[in-house]
């Protein structure tokens, strides 16, 4: 046989992306590109035995935050282990540029108050060789990485660095202000910025507990913003809402308004709330509307519900703001389960109110209703009736007193889930109507931020296991599965040069043993900068993960091979 592939992978269910059928066929790469799709006679220098398998394009993931990471670190995971190959950074309107020096401790706090990533941590990882915005994609382009990485120019930071103090602390933009403002977002998507990111969300405090910049940012500026869009013809916009006062219609009002002025597309962050079960209905129903008026503006959803990991050994659990667990938390963990095992010092704890915190998340740890054991493997779409509190009331117990039984098992390691959102219903059925809904795309899996409150950049995992093999209800089917995690999160935010398998598209693919893919439980690691802690989750079934034609994994396990790029700009679909 001529070689005269780089790779064929041979023999594999082929799941295009599209949305299509599945298909028998071997798929061909050569120079980091799709070369052949079909019966490929000619061999390839490796050869991978698809048999029995599917081959998937690689999943992209838009709502990461590994704007931090990708700067101290090559691996991109845990996103990278759960097939993805392209990740967008820069979301909720929070990053580390532009940022002129003496701004360095204001925006390490807005990620460490907003995104739970511990202020020891950016203090050692971040290398700050950057001012600007191009500085700054200058220095993750000079880094490789496993998988590749986009950036948004994100709102909090341009604030700052125009208006220093007063954009601080919330102080309405001039004129001149805001022009300086657009001549940054103009520069940003000139180098390659995919778009511009904002939020609005009340919760988003620093790590002080101060409202971000960008809270209650005028609509003005808001606009001008777009319009700094419009003047490059490129980008897309990003925003998470939550204002007091404000209706989520009312914010999609607003993003509308955006889109049309602007001529770009938009997504925005949308949940069932848990308290108010229907009103997700509303208020897709809006989005709907709203899109037949002008550029498509997509609601991202999350394909299970958006929980918090509560353990003794995590940011967030039923104790953690009670006076005697202050000092207990500085200790080491083997030292804090030691202390915790101690008859008394339980007895005080479960006495103790939990006292106030201004930072919004770390007051939930006692929702009990809606607390549930996490278990290994892990479950993300619980049975009501197994809540801590459900458990309680049957034994005759305190929901307290059972938590905290609970995460002294396994040596204390035991993880609770606390359901914040998307499970009002007790089951993932308005998920599921989400997920089908033409107006979303999946997305808020967070990577590279809150290391110690959740995991969620495993859900590619959960809607291959989950949503499409093991759920005991209404499934989806793998083709459907495949084209959410890659085709349309890729056209949302304009990378066409991906998330599908066809000739001369970029070769970013996975071979998944579907009937053994199985999502492991979270386990805490020591792997950041000065020894920071994060929550780790992997999976099995991942046989090969391709990146530009190099497999960067096999069954899970990183190969070394670090062919990410930092993607610069929209990329077009080959002709």
């Amino acid at each position: 046989m001529a070689r005269r592939f780089d790779m064929v992978i041979r023999g594999g269910e082929v799941v295009d992306g599209t949305g299509a059928a599945s298909f028998a066929a071997d798929v061909a790469i050569k120079d980091g590109r799709i070369a052949a799709i079909g019966k490929v006679v000619d061999s390839g220098d490796e050869e991978i035995d698809a048999k029995g398998k599917i081959v998937t394009p690689g999943f992209v993931d838009i709502h990461t935050h590994y704007d931090g990471q990708a700067v101290w670190a090559e691996r991109l995971s845990p996103s990278s282990s759960h097939g993805v190959t392209s990740v967008v950074g820069g979301n909720c309107g929070v990053g580390f540029a532009p940022c002129r020096p003496e701004h360095r401790d204001l925006l390490v706090s807005v990620m460490e108050g907003v995104e739970d990533i511990p202020e020891v941590v950016m203090t050692e990882g971040l290398t700050w060789d950057w001012e600007t915005y191009p500085e700054y994609m200058n220095a993750i382009e000079k880094r490789p990485h496993d998988i590749d990485f986009a950036s948004q120019i994100p709102h909090s930071a341009v604030r700052v660095y125009v208006m220093g103090q007063r954009g601080a602390d919330r102080e309405p933009a001039t004129a001149d202000d805001l022009a300086k403002m657009q001549a940054v977002v103009r520069e940003a998507i000139g180098v390659g910025a995919l778009g511009f990111a904002t939020s609005r969300l009340v919760i988003h405090k620093t790590g002080q507990g101060n409202p971000i910049p960008t809270w209650q940012s005028a609509e003005t500026e808001l606009e001008a913003m777009a319009m700094a869009l419009k003047d490059t013809g490129k980008g897309v916009l990003q925003a998470v809402f939550g204002s007091s006062g404000r209706t989520l219609q009312d914010e999609i009002d607003l993003l509308s308004r955006l889109t049309r002025m602007s001529g770009r597309p938009a997504s925005f962050t949308m949940a069932q709330a848990n308290e108010n079960p229907e009103a997700w209905r509303d208020i897709m129903a809006h989005l709907a509307e709203a899109n037949t008026k002008g550029p498509r503006i997509r609601a991202q959803v999350f394909p299970r519900l958006i929980g918090m990991v509560l353990g003794f050994d995590l940011t967030v659990n039923p104790f953690n703001l009670c006076p005697s667990y202050q000092p207990l938390a500085k200790l080491s963990f083997e030292e804090r389960i030691g202390a915790l095992r101690d008859p008394m010092v339980r007895a005080r704890l479960l006495m103790e109110d939990a006292q106030e915190s201004f930072l919004p998340l770390t007051r939930l740890g006692r929702r009990f209703d809606y607390i549930y054991p996490l278990g290994d493997p892990p479950n993300y779409e619980p049975d009501p009736s197994t809540s801590v509190a459900a458990q309680a009331a049957r034994r005759g117990m305190d929901p307290a007193e059972l938590a905290y039984d609970m995460m002294m098992e396994d040596d204390g390691r035991a993880l609770l889930l606390l359901a914040l959102a998307n499970y009002g219903n007790g089951n993932l059925d308005p998920i599921l109507s989400l997920i089908n809904d033409p107006n979303s795309v999946l997305g808020l899996g967070d990577g590279g931020a809150h290391y110690g409150m959740i995991c969620d950049s495993s859900f590619p995992t959960t809607v291959l296991q989950h949503w499409t093999r093991e759920r005991d209800g209404t499934r989806i089917s793998i083709e459907q599965a495949v084209q959410a995690l890659t085709r349309d999160p890729a056209e949302t935010v304009g990378l066409n040069d991906r998330g599908v398998l066809s000739v001369e598209r970029k070769a970013d693919v996975n071979v998944i043993d579907h009937g053994r893919v199985t999502l492991n439980s979270p386990k805490v690691r020591y792997d950041l900068p000065a020894g920071g802690r994060r929550l780790y989750q992997d999976a099995a079934g991942y046989e090969a993960t391709i990146v530009a034609g190099q497999v960067i994994s096999r069954e899970g396990q990183s190969t070394g091979a670090l062919p990410g790029r930092l993607i610069r700009g929209a990329q077009a679909a080959p002709a």
